[in-house]
């Protein structure tokens, strides 16, 4: 039988494990129905914007699409005009990021589709400071959560033991540390160790789907020449398959621009100057090439390989203790090469703020039971989109494993190439692409009666330019 220890109103305590973007996004969430939030984090937190060995990819673009962005608004009001504040670059996704796709060029032309460019580290920091001024809320840095702590019987988690370290003028040494809490949230990211906690709780291990295209990238930044100009502060060059190669180029705080370049099928990007602008000469278009050939690298190289889609089905599970959720990548993590992670955290968050709410409104007294399966059940739901959004397009490529990608899957792609391809024609169509892209509408949008005309049409018209041709050349022959 489920039991459940019930907390005073005014001294609930919730703990999240991970001062990530997505911890971060939740320990917002849950000043607003318990007393305090602590946040365990292993690393030790600058009072600057800084790299951090707990974040390896934060090297690397980073972009908070524009529905992260209307969310993390959401939960900081006025934090918008902190990122423009601290130097982070407006971009209008539609006039002023370049982007060569499938059929080239896409048109160019104002809309609101409007987001920030900058590094992770800036975005990190700002909502760390925003959360370090609420007095509900405990940083405990430089700390490990080693376990769960549970009732008797196993059926809540009351809290963590943590490993904190403790730095003297001669030495380190460390101290085990027990934080009871009502909820625990882990947002620890890919090495997220919940489910051997829950395995050492006598509950089963989430099963785990991985969808990996062995895609691997470099980035590097780059102090642009002052006679460099243009008229836009983005570009993006794809791959197309077969081809292996990607990159982007943005610009960010501090007047940097952040080059980042990709390959599929560990077509890695080399970490070498020779190699590094070979890589990107050797794109579908040399603008980025072109770019950065006389422009001041003010960083090496440095790259990046683990960026396989992971899933843990904790929404399958018909069992979980009380008390306890996940989040974030420790949930699923995308390739990154997307930039669907940081708002499908902020959605997460979100969605929390509502599981969190509905909880307490029909149990005032605190209860919990039955919190974490269905948050679970609803993060997959919004985990589903983004999945089948980036393991779609890894499945263009053969060298992708952990599955094959079915009839359906393939149909799927050749219509979407054709929406691609449309794209490049048409502006409604390439302004409906970026919503998808933004995850402000669904991909369903994409077969709606005049999109799908379109479609029809274009098919038809290059079907019969094909015909005519090969009629011709049958009269040449004759």
């Amino acid at each position: 039988m489920f039991e459940s220890t019930i907390t005073k109103p005014d001294e609930r305590h919730a703990l999240v494990i991970g001062g990530s973007i997505a911890g971060l996004l939740a320990a917002q969430v849950m000043t607003k129905y318990f007393n305090q939030v602590t946040i365990i984090e292993r690393d030790h937190l600058s009072a600057q914007p800084e790299q951090r060995p707990g974040v390896p990819q934060a090297h690397h673009f980073h972009i908070l699409l524009k529905r992260g962005l209307v969310v993390i608004e959401q939960l900081f009001p006025g934090i918008q005009t902190e990122l423009a504040a601290s130097g982070a670059v407006a971009i209008n996704a539609s006039a002023d990021c370049l982007w060569y796709g499938l059929g080239g060029w896409t048109p160019r032309f104002n809309s609101d589709l409007n987001f920030y460019s900058l590094s992770r580290n800036l975005l990190e920091w700002i909502i760390r400071r925003r959360l370090a001024a609420n007095n509900r809320v405990v940083f405990v840095q430089a700390s490990q959560v080693t376990s769960l702590l549970s009732n008797p019987n196993k059926t809540q988690v009351t809290g963590v033991q943590v490993r904190q370290k403790i730095a003297h003028k001669q030495d380190t040494s460390y101290r085990q540390t027990d934080f009871t809490a009502d909820l625990v949230v882990d947002a620890s990211g890919r090495n997220s160790r919940a489910p051997r906690w829950l395995e050492a709780m006598g509950y089963t291990p989430p099963k785990e789907t991985v969808i990996n295209s062995f895609l691997g990238y470099a980035s590097r930044l780059y102090e642009l020449p002052e006679n460099f100009q243009t008229d836009w502060q983005g570009a993006l060059v794809t791959a197309k398959a077969p081809g292996t190669r990607s990159g982007g180029m943005f610009a960010i705080e501090g007047n940097r621009w952040i080059v980042t370049l990709a390959g599929i099928g560990r077509d890695y990007p080399p970490t070498d100057e020779a190699g590094f602008l070979d890589f990107a000469r050797s794109l579908r278009n040399p603008i980025i090439y072109e770019a950065i050939l006389n422009a001041k690298a003010i960083s090496p190289p440095i790259a990046y390989h683990r960026t396989e889609n992971s899933w843990h089905h904790y929404e399958k599970l018909s069992r979980l203790p009380s008390g306890f959720v996940v989040i974030g990548d420790a949930v699923c993590a995308f390739n990154p090469v997307y930039g669907q992670g940081m708002t499908t955290a902020a959605l997460g968050a979100l969605t929390l703020d509502e599981c969190l709410n509905k909880q307490l409104s029909r149990h005032a007294d605190g209860n919990l039971v039955g919190l974490s399966q269905s948050f679970q059940k609803q993060l997959s739901k919004i985990i589903a989109v983004p999945w089948l959004m980036a393991t779609g397009e890894d499945f263009r490529w053969n060298t992708t494993v952990g599955g094959r990608p079915n009839l359906m899957t393939k149909l799927m792609q050749l219509y979407l190439d054709q929406v691609l391809l449309l794209a490049a024609e048409s502006s409604d169509i390439h302004r409906l692409f970026l919503e998808v892209m933004h995850l402000l509408k669904p991909p369903s949008v994409f077969f709606h009666t005049n999109v799908f005309r379109q479609v029809l049409q274009r098919i038809i018209r290059e079907s019969d330019k094909k015909w005519n041709k090969s009629g011709d050349k049958l009269l040449v022959d004759h």
